[in-house]
């Protein structure tokens, strides 16, 4: 199959379109590419995890499991014994928040994000995916008189692991515009959500404390600043960043994100620039990915979505309780319009088409799967209604929630996969010749 192209081959000339959803950098696209093969592993434990959790908690055994979940350890003097459950989503959590982090600044700095006209399309398209579902939230909660408003952050969120990992059980050969859109999509997603917790839902915030987590902080970034890397010394750091955010009232996730915005994300003049190679940022996040994606979300995932579903009567219950169906509703509508509809709404007022490889039902398809909400989803249930009958059927509701999104995305996506075949195998053609796509013969941006 030949790339459409509005330009003749050759040498760049003037840039009379803008096309939306276009392929960006080939570096940029190997680097994505790379981070996509690792989140896929990761969402595929995290699959493994969930499983497990449910029928854990749900078979004969589920004493044990939950039991396990709030065993408490810790030194309480310190405000640190936790239960088990707690320090995977305080703890092991933040590990998972300081790769967002790094992926963020770098993105931002160096990514194709920089780039205001890239970056418009994503960065809309992640706040029309917030907005709407909260709003929706909100309408129906509003007219039940339920006291779940406090809850109205958990449909915001798009767990780009799961979602990844739903294309790699259908076997879809999506093409690197739409993997890099739903990249970029759940980097800024992430960004808003970290937001969000920071600001609505700390608890008894002691600004002292939060001062003195800046001094660890500030030597953590005077050493990475310095290109020094030794796990020795940045890793003590780092975990009194935590201990004492976590003690401050701030959800102790948000130093992870802290941690990452420190490390720099170009090589230093003197070492050669930023073409030189990776900078460190990128070195920590190769470090710290696996350990995330295999380990800390996974068994974050294991210790939340251990629901008891009680069975008919269980089901039941949490199908007539507001708070889940309004997250329910809000994951698989509120995402896919609100993505979707952000989308479309900037191409149209940037006066810029479609990528001609891709249609709108593709987009739509991503607007879909934006609706796996997960990781982030739990995290909120659990800091919103914490173990109340709420928070069980807040978790059951994203569990429902996020399936069916992820099956309606897998029909959509499926159906053009044919197409989406011989997109990649042009993909490879290109990348074939000389090492550089025809990307360069059209605009980028």
């Amino acid at each position: 199959m030949e790339r459409r192209s509005q330009t003749p081959a050759g040498p760049p000339g003037p840039v009379t379109h803008r096309w939306t959803l276009a392929r960006g950098s080939y570096l940029e696209y190997q680097r994505i590419a790379g981070i996509l093969r690792k989140e896929t592993v990761g969402g595929a434990l995290l699959l493994l995890a969930t499983v497990a959790a449910l029928v854990w908690a749900n078979s004969p055994a589920r004493d044990a499991y939950f039991a396990l979940r709030d065993f408490r350890v810790g030194y309480e003097p310190w405000h640190l014994e936790l239960s088990v459950g707690h320090w995977a989503s305080d703890g092991l959590l933040a590990i998972f928040f300081f790769v967002a982090g790094l992926e963020l600044k770098r993105e931002f700095v160096a990514g194709d994000l920089r780039r205001p006209s890239t970056a418009a399309v994503p960065i809309v398209a992640a706040c029309g995916g917030v907005l709407l579902p909260a709003l929706i939230y909100a309408g129906i909660i509003l007219g039940t008189g339920s006291d779940g408003l406090k809850g109205w952050a958990i449909p915001t969120a798009t767990d780009i692991a799961f979602a990844l990992a739903v294309l790699a059980v259908i076997s879809t050969h999506l093409p690197a515009a739409l993997r890099t859109f739903l990249l970029t999509l759940a980097v800024v997603d992430d960004l808003i959500a970290i937001a969000i917790i920071a600001f609505f839902y700390g608890t008894g915030v002691q600004p002292g404390l939060l001062g003195l987590a800046l001094v660890p902080l500030g030597l953590f970034a005077f050493l990475v600043q310095k290109r020094i890397h030794a796990s020795y010394l940045l890793l003590p750091l780092a975990v009194a960043t935590w201990a004492l955010v976590h003690t401050s009232g701030i959800h102790a996730t948000v130093a992870g994100v802290l941690l990452g915005f420190t490390v720099p994300v170009l090589r230093s003049a003197k070492n050669g620039g930023p073409e030189a190679g990776p900078g460190l940022a990128e070195t920590l996040e190769n470090r710290v990915r696996p350990l995330s994606a295999g380990i800390a979300v996974p068994v974050f995932a294991f210790f939340s979505a251990g629901v008891a579903l009680g069975g008919w009567e269980g089901m039941a219950a949490a199908a007539t309780d507001p708070i889940a169906v309004g997250i329910a509703v809000a994951l698989v509508v509120g995402k896919s319009v609100g993505v979707f509809g952000s989308t479309w709404l900037v191409t149209k007022t940037r006066h810029a088409s479609l990528d001609p490889d891709l249609k709108w039902v593709d987009v739509f398809g991503i607007a879909l799967l934006a609706g796996v909400g997960f990781t982030v989803s739990l995290l909120i249930a659990e800091l919103s209604f914490g173990s109340s009958p709420h928070g069980e059927h807040a978790k059951t509701a994203i569990l429902a929630g996020s399936l069916t999104a992820a099956l309606l995305a897998a029909v959509v996506l499926r159906l053009r996969n044919r197409h989406y075949r011989l997109v990649e195998q042009a993909e490879l053609v290109d990348a074939d010749r000389d090492g550089i796509p025809d990307v360069f013969q059209r605009d980028p941006q």
